[in-house]
């Protein structure tokens, strides 16, 4: 089975490697993507830095060109897995994209809520998503500006998200009794099996998982049953790894320094890091970096930049050839320059308005590393929409190829696009990692 997962934004492949990601979807590249020996498919839909409306009708087009390229190669839906990967801490379009999916690649039985993430501490217990034991409503994640939520209860969260057209007593659970049972003995599992196959009319289910063991014996069962059902599922990244069957590497963190692009003289060519992402943990970590001497900031504030927001005229271009500048003279010094937008928070007038500035703030950012591309040997990007937009709509890379977790759950990709440079870069989600996880990524990429 071919597993294809449309994915929010560019981060949730970090627990798999040797798969192609795709950024654009006409039918020539995702006939390319589907006809790739691995079993894995990743198409980076960025619908969570999107209005419900855009993601919606981005959803859409996508699912009817895969479902097209599908019939033209005379492939069966049946013969695919189709997930939709979200945020572990329970953010983005939870809810409408599998509803769109089951709309377009449809109809399925079930639709399976596995926001298990074990690399970043994130586990589900008696239906509560917990974060390194905290329930998740209880942590900074759940006070979002935009898609906040109340609950950790996974079926009362359903309910909150559908603006209760979906009740909470209407959300069947797989718990760990279950999964545990199914895997001690074949009576556990033939019982397991029996409950799936009652699954019907796209039945919203939301599963417990401890371990990878758990989603191993959640996946067993489901292809017990071959081609009698169809699921769907919304997840975040270590379900990927059960359906796949491929895991993390035990990387020699060497290989991925190599990696970085060289002069013509042989000397390694000097790196970025952007930090776009604005969560406590990514200002913590980007005050550590900042702290070592070989790291210069380039701080765009974002009170200023939002003066020209939305206004194409000389100076949003000044701006930008004064921050280009900075990061020249930082090249030229040879220090690490690091590209991040000011901390906290300003006032918009809309949700909508925000995610427009957010993505603005990115596309600056994704212009400036475009027009300085020539002269780096990797980046290293901290944010999933600034990621996304660096490589689709800066440096304007289609198709990239995972080389494995430099750390947990921090994957490195290669442009595999023939016009263009095999610049790795390190995909680095805002919610992952400790303080000092982003300097120490920055020194194995300069250990070489």
């Amino acid at each position: 089975m071919k597993i294809v997962v449309f994915d929010d934004d560019p981060t949730g492949s970090q627990t798999v490697y040797g798969c192609p990601l795709l950024f654009h979807w006409d039918k020539a590249l995702l006939t390319k993507g589907i006809n790739d020996p691995s079993p894995l498919l990743f198409l980076l839909t960025n619908t969570r830095s999107l209005s419900p409306e855009v993601a919606e009708k981005r959803l859409r087009e996508i699912c009817k060109n895969v479902k097209e390229v599908i019939q033209e190669n005379k492939l069966g839906l049946d013969k695919f897995f189709f997930i939709t990967r979200g945020d572990s801490t329970l953010r983005g379009h939870s809810l409408l994209e599998p509803k769109v999916i089951n709309e377009e690649l449809g109809p399925f039985d079930a639709t399976f809520h596995v926001p298990a993430f074990f690399e970043g501490g994130r586990t589900t217990v008696n239906s509560i998503h917990l974060l390194n034991g905290v329930p998740v409503h209880q942590t900074i994640f759940a006070k979002d500006k935009i898609f906040g939520f109340s609950t950790s209860h996974l079926a009362y969260w359903i309910e909150e998200k559908s603006n209760f057209q979906i009740k909470a007593k209407d959300v069947k659970s797989i718990n760990l009794d279950q999964l545990r049972e199914a895997n001690f003995n074949r009576s556990g599992m033939n019982k397991f099996v029996k409950f799936l196959s009652t699954l019907s009319s796209n039945q919203p289910v939301v599963v417990d998982a401890e371990s990878s063991k758990d989603l191993d014996t959640l996946v067993s069962g489901i292809k017990a049953l071959g081609d009698r059902k169809r699921f769907l599922f919304r997840s975040a990244a270590s379900l990927i790894n059960s359906l796949s069957q491929i895991y993390p590497e035990n990387n020699n963190m060497k290989n991925f320094s190599l990696l970085r692009l060289k002069e013509e003289n042989g000397n390694f060519k000097p790196g970025i890091v952007l930090v776009g992402s604005h969560v406590k943990l990514a200002d913590d970590q980007l005050q550590v970096l900042l702290k070592d001497s070989f790291c210069v900031g380039v701080e765009l504030p974002v009170k200023k930049i939002a003066i020209v927001f939305e206004e194409e005229d000389s100076l949003l271009a000044k701006l930008e050839n004064l921050y280009l500048q900075q990061i020249f003279n930082i090249l030229d010094s040879n220090k690490i320059p690091v590209l991040f937008t000011s901390r906290g928070e300003i006032s918009f007038n809309s949700i909508q308005q925000r995610m427009r500035f957010g993505i603005f703030l990115a596309q600056l950012m994704g212009r400036l590393v475009n027009r300085i591309s020539d002269r780096l040997g990797y980046i290293i990007c901290k944010g999933g929409i600034t990621t996304h937009i660096l490589i689709s709509e800066g440096l304007k890379i289609k198709f990239v190829k995972l080389k494995g977790q430099i750390l947990p759950g921090l994957s490195v990709v290669c442009s595999c696009d023939k016009d263009k440079s095999k610049l790795p870069i390190i995909t680095f989600p805002g919610n992952l990692g400790d303080k000092g996880t982003l300097l120490e990524t920055l020194k194995i990429m300069e250990s070489c």
